[in-house]
């Protein structure tokens, strides 16, 4: 990524002309940080030599009413020219250019580029904007460092870096002011240094030393690719994935890579240190997924689905068509859900009642990534890829981001495969698989488009990366955009080419869950039941409770009820013996509304053949208070019909009336029993139906209510972030202001010269301590007319002199004495702002008692010589 010269304090990449040289791809720095970044961003330029050949671009969350002083406040700390960005302006090596307030920055061919933000200040997502745009501009010579801040802005910029093969860095969270972006930087990406803020230069020039000049695509040589091919070796055995058939030059330098992280000269020593660090292993198969995707990426695709591919698709498909759809190397499911929203808008748009529907199937070799797509959470700053419309309508906003709506989140089926080996989804309409083809040799490359031939229907569509082609294997395809890579399969290919395809099945386990019924304490319960039983009861029983399980069974139950077959049940609804399932069920139910006793009677009950008779009586108890809750059934045993019969003497009553009489019995029941499930059904579709209104209602209020306070949570967030910012460096200020005063003061005090400053009221503001043996003033005094004061001077003009001068601005100097006998020069001036605006008074007191004894010394000598001069005339 790095050329090893860039790190070469004699060699100048700059040209005489300032001009930066074609050859000098020097790395570009992005470093973002946000609340409490000031402190990360000292700690790093602090230890950051200021010849590394590198350039710095540091992106802050900033007040857009405040003027900045961070390139001030980070020139103290660093040798290295600090300077505000400006447009056009090109980034030179060894220079740090710092983000202006209220402007988004970006990177073009070596120069920056402002622009005025568009999105609401609570939306802005600077480090973002400026990091995908040095990955595209830089490549593989673009580094992003995140520090301390809230949010997670940046997270989608390392992403888009690392994609480009870049350099990611992040302070460790744990000495991080501020850990939002920290961790959202973390969980996004493999960061190549998670370290504290100290550290992080010395790690990233130990790394850059240790990574290759970045350039052409380069042979290898036998040596490398052997221990090329035992890596390939330790990722499948640990992983199970094969990584043969990847472009070797793209896997060596994601291990030259890990190699410069771990200060690691030889590909010999990396193997080595590969087998004694599965760990390792593991983290190189992450970095090899490359799983870097977004929101409706490469828009101007999506917008080609949604206004013509899957317009056509819908009017040419019969009624209730389940369109299918396959999204390849779905990583975090940020494409597969895009996919889902599109055809939702589309359908909704042209769909006329046809019940149309869209099934889509999503996989990823990376299990970690599966599972988060399965979840649908995603961080605040999707903001920016998705619009409010999309955002309010497809998602629902949570303490920690985003999460996808179920409407969208059942369109989609998430599952980890391997698209080389596992065998694929057919009878697809759409097939999309978008920057995975251009890491693979050529080989497999047309082996998997021989695949989605085979996978797609006839008029299927396929979806490929912009970088990506079908290259040689076009047939049975016809470009729709050839710009954007879409086409439709419109022939299948012949029976050779699909000799080679997968053929073995995922079988998922089924896993059985045994459900304990909970258990009460049967002896009570026995003790209770049994004088309930003698006092009401005779026939045999049993007592269940809500859910029918048996808990206690009193006398001979065997020809109503027997154990199921299999795993052991104790649960009325299981044992209960034929032509008692319905009757039983029902009555429970009937029950279970209120405390009156439910009988069925001359029920028929099969037992071993036999045709038994039975009347049930069905209740559901209220006292005492051990059995409250809990349902009893009574079984009493009645004679047939036909015993009846033959006891009344009416034998010659033909059997067919009998049972014509037990079908009429049996239908009156079932009436019975639908009219009763008919209002049930129409009292809880009533009730469903009430309550749906009200969920709704309430539903609309807070999603409303929740719509109003993410806004103001983002604009809130956004203010504090800013204003963490200017309070930091509104507190350096303060610092330096403290530290002024008290130079000024310390300077002041050692010229010896009393000093009185007074406010254009004429208010004392400030004095010296030697001003104190000449007025009589203490702190206390400090706001007061100075007038008040005592002086130790027989200056009875003072206070007039005072005036003229903040009149007239002309400076007023006089000698004036102590009631001591001490002299002073007192000096009275205006006092002049940086402005030149006149805000007061400054008043000095020298003292000239030693200049003022031999002034008088003087002139008493010379008096007296001249009299004796007078007198010897």
């Amino acid at each position: 990524m790095e050329k090893k010269n860039a790190l070469k304090t004699n060699e100048d990449p700059v040209s005489s002309d300032n001009k930066i040289l074609p050859e000098a791809q020097f790395s570009i720095v992005a470093i973002g940080a946000s609340a409490g970044g000031l402190e990360a961003l000292e700690q790093f330029f602090s230890n950051m030599p200021s010849d590394t050949g590198l350039a710095f671009v540091v992106i802050q969350h900033l007040d857009p009413t405040h003027v900045g002083i961070l390139p001030e406040l980070l020139q103290r700390v660093t040798q290295m020219k600090v300077q505000q960005a400006t447009d056009g302006l090109l980034v030179k090596p060894d220079c740090v250019y710092v983000i202006p307030p209220n402007k988004s920055l970006s990177v073009l061919n070596g120069h920056l580029h402002l622009l005025v933000p568009v999105e609401s200040r609570g939306l802005r997502l600077p480090i973002d904007f400026f990091m995908k745009s040095l990955a595209i501009d830089r490549l593989q010579n673009s580094v992003g460092v995140i520090l301390s801040g809230m949010g997670s802005d940046g997270t989608q910029g390392i992403k888009a870096i690392k994609e480009k093969n870049g350099l990611v860095l992040v302070q460790d969270p744990l000495s991080a002011k501020f850990d939002g972006m920290p961790i959202s930087a973390r969980e996004a990406v493999i960061a190549d240094v998670i370290a504290p803020a100290t550290e992080l230069p010395a790690r990233l020039l130990a790394i850059l030393k240790q990574i290759p000049e970045a350039g052409p695509d380069k042979s290898i040589d036998e040596k490398s690719k052997s221990h090329l091919d035992k890596i390939i070796i330790l990722l499948r055995e640990q992983s199970g994935h094969d990584f043969s058939n990847y472009k070797k030059n793209t896997l060596l330098r994601r291990i030259e890579r890990r190699k410069g992280v771990h200060q690691i000269d030889k590909i010999n020593a990396y193997v080595r240190f590969l087998q004694e660090n599965p760990a390792e292993v593991e983290i190189l198969f992450k970095e090899l997924l490359i799983g870097v995707t977004s929101f409706f990426r490469d828009p101007e695709v999506w917008e080609k689905l949604k206004d013509s591919t899957l317009p056509e698709m819908i009017k040419e498909a019969p009624n209730r068509h389940v369109f299918r759809a396959w999204v390849t190397a779905c990583s975090t499911g940020e494409e597969a859900y895009s996919l889902a929203m599109i055809f939702k808008e589309v359908l909704e748009k042209s769909q006329n009642g046809r019940g149309l529907s869209l099934q889509i199937f999503a996989t990823d070799l990376d299990k970690d990534a599966i599972e988060k797509a399965r979840s649908g959470v995603y961080p605040e700053n999707i903001a920016a890829e998705v619009s409010p419309e999309r955002l309010t309508r497809f998602f629902t906003v949570e303490s920690n981001g985003y999460r996808i709506s179920n409407s969208i989140r059942e369109m989609v089926v998430f599952a980890p495969q391997n698209i080389i080996k596992d065998p694929p989804f057919t009878k697809l309409d759409i097939l999309t698989c978008r920057n995975m083809l251009i890491y693979m040799e050529p080989d497999l490359q047309k082996k998997l488009i021989s695949l989605f031939n085979y996978s797609l229907n006839q008029d299927g569509i396929l979806v490929l990366g912009t970088a990506e082609t079908l290259g040689s294997s076009t047939e049975g395809f016809r470009e729709i955009d050839n710009k954007l890579k879409i086409y439709k399969r419109t022939s299948a290919l012949s029976p050779a080419e699909l000799a080679d395809f997968p053929s073995a099945f995922f079988r998922n386990r089924r896993f059985t869950s045994e459900k304990k019924l909970p258990q009460k304490a049967l002896d009570s319960i026995q003790t209770v039941t049994e004088q309930l039983l003698l006092q009401r009861f005779a026939p045999s029983s049993v007592l269940v409770n809500d859910r029918g399980d048996i808990l206690f069974i009193t006398g001979r139950t065997g020809k109503y009820l027997e154990p199921a077959a299999g795993k052991a049940n104790m649960n009325i609804h299981a044992m209960v013996r034929e032509g008692l399932n319905q009757e039983i069920s029902d009555a429970l139910r009937k029950a279970n509304r209120d405390l009156s006793p439910v009988f069925i009677k001359n029920a028929k009950v099969q037992s071993n053949g036999i045709d038994n008779y039975v009347d049930v009586t069905v209740q559901r108890l209220d006292a005492p208070e051990a059995v409250k809750g809990l349902t009893i059934i009574v079984f009493s045993e009645v004679k047939s019909p036909v015993e009846k019969a033959v006891g009344k003497g009416r034998v010659g009553k033909s059997r067919s009336s009998l049972k014509l009489k037990e079908l009429d019995e049996q239908l009156r029941r079932s009436h019975e029993d639908l009219q009763s499930t008919r209002e049930e059904m129409q009292t809880s579709q009533e009730e469903l139906k009430s309550t749906n209104e009200e969920l709704q209602s309430t539903n609309e209020e807070l999603q409303s209510t929740n719509e109003e306070l993410t806004t103001s949570k983002e604009e809130m967030q956004s203010m504090n972030e800013e204003l963490q910012t200017v309070n930091i460096e509104l507190q350096s200020k303060v610092n330096d202001f403290v530290r002024a005063n008290d130079d000024m003061k310390n300077l002041l005090n050692s010229t010896e010269i009393a000093t009185l400053f007074l406010d254009k009221e004429f208010n004392i503001r400030r004095y010296t301590d030697n001003a104190q043996s000449i007025v009589k003033i203490r702190k206390s005094d400090i706001g007061r007319p100075f007038t008040d004061l005592v002086t130790e001077l027989d200056y009875p003009e003072f206070g007039q002199h005072v005036k003229e001068v903040l009149k007239s601005l002309k400076t007023i100097e006089s000698c004036i004495s102590a009631k001591d006998e001490r002299w002073f020069s007192i000096r009275i001036m205006p006092y002049r702002t940086l402005e030149d605006k006149i805000d007061g008074v400054v008043i000095t007191f020298t003292d000239t008692t030693v200049a003022k004894s031999l002034e008088i010394k003087l002139k008493e000598l010379n008096d007296k010589l001249q009299k004796d001069n007078k007198g010897k005339k």
